[in-house]
């Protein structure tokens, strides 16, 4: 079964086609970087209006890729939500439209179900049941992994996702959106033992995530420190540090917990080397398997979406065409399409 996966919940328009659910034919991302960087984030309308301009040529390519016309796909999959609503309604109206024209079926699917399938993108991939902590920009949130479409949220953040306090430092030292590789660069030339940020774990066998406090200590020394581009390697890795200590912590304790003897990283800032370093040695100690997307599959992507789309449409579910997207983010549970 070959499913054509699109993507445009907020500033990439993606396109891929997918084999039986794991195997990528094709994956094409235009990115909206250049545009929004001088905004210091993204910009809702100028999002839209570049999904409007890019869908197109941007599933063509993926058609192109895989060396297949649009009468050899056997359904059509789209993120319905979360995400901003301008950019949802691009991709999921011209998937709409173009199952109704080819009369293939049709699946919306969570955005966060697309990036909790990402690991299984790979030749290897996690045994049921597993815990996933998924970490992106608008994202933090751990997922006890009973099946292909069935998850218990464990815990997320209460304020700032961590790819979002990422970029938040990033633009109080200067370096703009989006920071989470600039602060990654900067952290591998810095001491990450010279400054020390707090560490916010909240309640210890909680799974919780906070991390404005921390984006505000970094505030208040930056503050008080007015020569601090002497040493700005340093605060990253000070900083970046205080993020993945607790983020190793809880994914780890999670498993502890459940029983796990295996754990997945996803989402836009499992490609943080840091991270996937520290999570990998500290699993070790536990005898507990870290599984983690390639980087081309960290962050958003269709060929995740077609991925989760097979799941849903081999079980002959699917989404009404007078359907909408949702911006804000539902609780991931296996929900059901009918």
């Amino acid at each position: 079964m070959k499913i054509l996966g699109i993507e445009t919940s907020c500033d990439e328009t993606a396109a891929s086609i997918v084999e039986n659910g794991r195997t990528v034919l094709s994956s094409v991302i235009s990115t909206q970087i250049d545009i929004h960087h001088q905004y210091g984030g993204v910009v809702p309308e100028l999002a839209s209006r570049n999904h409007i301009e890019a869908i197109v040529p941007v599933v063509n390519e993926a058609f192109d890729n895989a060396g297949l016309n649009k009468n050899q796909i056997d359904g059509v999959s789209v993120t319905q939500g979360p995400g901003l609503v301008g950019a949802l309604l691009v991709g999921f109206t011209f998937a709409k439209s173009f199952a109704y024209a080819q009369k293939l079926p049709f699946i919306g699917v969570n955005h966060l179900e697309g990036h909790i399938s990402s690991v299984f993108l790979e030749n290897n991939s996690p045994e049921f049941p597993y815990v996933a902590l998924l970490v992106s920009g608008g994202h933090t949130s751990i997922y006890y992994v009973k099946s292909h479409t069935e998850y218990e949220l464990m815990g997320q953040t209460r304020d700032d996702a961590v790819g979002e306090a990422y970029d938040k430092v990033s633009k109080m030292v200067g370096y703009g959106y989006p920071g989470g590789k600039v602060i990654d660069d900067l952290a591998k030339k810095g001491d990450k033992k010279k400054i020390k940020f707090p560490r916010s774990y909240l309640e210890k066998n909680g799974f919780d995530f906070s991390f404005s406090g921390l984006k505000t200590s970094v505030n208040r020394y930056l503050k008080l420190n007015e020569n601090y581009m002497e040493y700005i390697s340093d605060i990253a890795a000070g900083f970046q540090e205080s993020v993945i200590e607790v983020l190793s912590y809880k994914i780890l304790n999670a498993a502890k917990i459940k029983g796990c003897n295996d754990i997945a990283i996803v989402g836009g800032v499992a490609a943080n080397s840091r991270l996937r370093e520290k999570v990998t040695n500290d699993a070790k100690k536990y005898g507990i398997n870290v599984y983690i997307p390639s980087i081309e599959y960290c962050g958003d992507n269709a060929a995740m979406i077609a991925s989760i789309g097979y799941l849903y449409l081999k079980k002959g579910l699917t989404t009404e065409l007078n359907g909408d997207v949702y911006s804000r983010p539902k609780v991931v549970s296996g929900k059901k399409h009918k």
